[in-house]
């Protein structure tokens, strides 16, 4: 079957909005169900003049029909399901073409300044010279210095063309550094990271289904391939998905012809359809690692389920989000639009992994995934006939959890700290830009010294903030493994922060050790089971 294109989007549901639409059509024919639901819009109306006319507070007719469109929404108990206005329409578009207007800066706001973590490549940011590292005090005269993340993003964005000046602090130059920048549609890329783990392991991480996803992750396979790639570990963990149609096209590049994708079913025209591989995939004797987590969401589960069900990756890590819901966005009138759960989709097996909204409320992915699963699942078979369960996410081939016991002090050093949380990621950016400044850092695979240990709490104290030592000596491994990470981001990148995390993170650990041993795709199942624990069952 063809595949058109259709404006349909999946997101995941913690950033979902949860403003609604209210649309009424009425309809001829003078029935008794006609005549019925037009009695029911004579109710509305009354009841909407009274309260415009009578109630104790005034409200503009205009306030009262869009609290009438969010309260009919939120009736419908799904979050998926909002209304849009104009700036709303503008943030999904975004998210969904990847584009945007700004100048191209990756930021994070510390210690009150927005401190650059990196220019985004080909971007007028780069090109003015603004470094990794460099404090951002002023946007257009306006100081920085009370800005949280969000305020941040949208000071340095606006329309393309428009100007934007800086004043930036940067380390062994006095004065404040003055920049004139003109604004340009930047490309927020979908694949965040390529580059190469050790024993010839590829790592792509796959930030996002927007409209280039994948001709950004082929473009970054070929890559790596020619790098000497021999397996690869995709990381969707963290994704919340995005345009059912990139799903598709990322499952396609490792899925034979004719072979199921995906199937939608709903009650509207078009809603229910098959979607299958239609091209010989691109990389048939890849050994394929797919890494998820409680915060893998909608596309990316369609691909997690497509390439488990037709056993083609070894799916690690912990339980995805479980949203099994497909989205289709209305145009209507004023400019507006309705984003709608029009279908629920299934994987080739004919699993739904749709979770509850209950369920998806406010999770913590690492708490989450170590918690007893108290579902009933129907159980599902793979081609190779592999046992796999339906509901509530994509369980994961290997199950590797976050440890429990350092969720727990995590947590401690959070109670901890408290309100100085903020504070603590201040000194620990402080800290990582040093290293860069005096470049006494070599590798990101280098150890914390005690001198550097001493370094870190100086910082912390000269914030106001203290730990007692008992404290201290519980959680350091947590804040060691923390500094070691942060310095090595903002010394070598987001490739230096992976190669780190390939000793440290549990689950990418894991992956890449599977991936180094596995010559062949079916070879990867073998040790993939292999490395289960005796008479395990499996999730």
């Amino acid at each position: 079957m063809s595949r058109q294109r259709i404006v349909v989007t999946t997101v995941v549901a913690i950033v979902a909005f949860v403003s609604g639409g209210w649309l009424m059509q009425r309809q001829g024919g003078g029935g008794p169900s006609d005549q019925s639901v037009y009695q029911q819009a004579r109710l509305f109306d009354d009841v909407l003049s009274h309260v415009s006319d009578y109630y104790v507070d005034s409200l503009d007719e205009r306030q009262l029909y869009r609290m009438a469109i969010d309260g009919m929404l939120r009736e419908l108990r799904d979050p998926y399901t909002s209304f849009l206005d104009g700036r709303e329409l503008r943030s999904l578009t975004e998210q969904t073409t990847g584009n945007y207007g700004g100048v191209g800066l990756q930021i994070e706001v510390r210690d009150g300044a927005i401190v650059v973590v990196a220019p985004l490549p080909e971007t007028p940011a780069e090109r003015a010279g603004i470094r990794t590292g460099d404090r951002i005090l002023f946007v257009n005269d306006s100081a920085t210095s009370h800005y949280n993340q969000d305020q941040a993003v949208r000071a340095l964005r606006g329309p393309a063309g428009s100007e934007v000046a800086l004043k930036i602090e940067r380390s062994g130059v006095q004065e404040l550094i003055a920049y004139h920048l003109t604004r340009a549609v930047i490309h927020s890329r979908a694949v965040r990271l390529a580059t190469m783990l050790d024993n010839n392991v590829g790592y792509v991480e796959l930030a996002g289904f927007s409209e280039a996803t994948a001709r950004e992750l082929t473009a970054a396979i070929d890559s790596l391939r020619t790098a000497g790639m021999k397996s690869l570990v995709l990381d969707l963990r963290f994704n919340p998905g995005g345009l059912l149609e990139e799903g598709i096209q990322v499952s396609d590049l490792f899925l034979d012809p004719g072979q199921l994708i995906v199937s939608t079913r709903g009650r509207a025209q078009g809603a229910t359809r098959s979607y299958s591989d239609r091209a010989p995939q691109r990389y048939p004797n890849l050994p394929l690692v797919v890494l998820v987590n409680g915060a893998t969401a909608s596309a990316s589960e369609i691909v997690a389920g497509a390439l488990q069900d037709h056993d083609r990756a070894v799916i690690v890590g912990t339980t995805s989000f479980g949203k099994g819901l497909v989205q289709s966005v209305f145009t209507l009138s004023n400019a507006a639009s309705l984003k709608m759960t029009t279908s629920k989709w299934y994987t080739p097996s004919g699993r739904s992994i749709q979770r509850s909204f209950r369920q998806a409320d406010d999770r913590d992915p690492d708490e989450e995934a170590n918690r007893p699963d108290s579902m009933a699942r129907d159980t599902f078979h793979t081609d190779r006939g592999r046992p796999i369960k339906g509901g509530g996410g994509i369980a994961p081939d290997v199950v590797v959890r976050v440890d429990s016991a350092e969720i727990a002090v995590r947590n401690r050093l959070q109670a901890a700290l408290g309100k100085n949380v903020p504070k603590y990621f201040d000194a620990m950016a402080a800290f990582a830009l040093e290293p860069s400044r005096h470049q006494t850092v070599t590798s990101p695979m280098f150890q914390v010294t005690p001198t550097m240990r001493g370094e870190f709490f100086t910082l912390l104290r000269q914030r106001g903030v203290s730990l007692d030592q008992q404290t201290i000596d519980q959680t350091w491994s947590f804040i060691e493994k923390q500094l070691a990470g942060q310095t090595a981001r903002f010394v070598f990148g987001r490739a230096g922060e992976v190669r780190r995390q390939s000793v440290d993170d549990p689950v990418l650990a894991a992956a890449a050790r599977l991936a180094a041993r596995a010559h062949t795709p079916a070879e990867l199942f073998t040790l993939a089971a292999e490395s289960l624990p005796a008479n395990s069952a499996r999730p």
